[in-house]
């Protein structure tokens, strides 16, 4: 039970910043974190595509398809994410530096999820 709310959750926080924040742009500080890192030519249509796919995380997430890899892919995915936006643009982060650690703690939760609470199966 503890498994699955979690799953839930995790795929949640992928749908509210792919979808809402990036795809519908509810919240617009994620195009300029994108235009800083990308040039601003590139900002809106980067961040529908990253919103894109974060939207197919939740998809993969839901659909238990090889779990550990999508684990083991979201982990990868927000480390690099957030190691770029740290030294990056801090300045327009929400929690400026300390996004890294609130990065880590949801690393920490994905990996506690699949990896502890679940037996080995790739």
């Amino acid at each position: 039970m503890l498994k699955k709310i979690i799953t839930y959750f995790i795929a949640l926080v992928w749908l509210i910043n792919g979808f809402f924040c990036k795809i519908l742009n509810l919240v617009p500080r994620h195009q300029e974190i994108v235009g800083r890192i990308l040039g601003q030519d590139f900002a809106m249509i980067a961040t529908k595509a990253i919103g894109f796919s974060e939207v197919l995380m939740v998809v993969w997430i839901l659909s238990k398809i090889k779990p550990r890899w999508c684990a083991i892919f979201q982990i990868f995915i927000i480390a690099t994410m957030n190691t770029i936006e740290f030294f990056a643009v801090p300045d327009v982060l929400l929690f400026g530096h300390v996004n890294a650690i609130i990065a880590t703690l949801f690393i920490a939760l994905i990996y506690f999820n699949e990896f502890y609470l679940k037996p080995a199966n790739i």
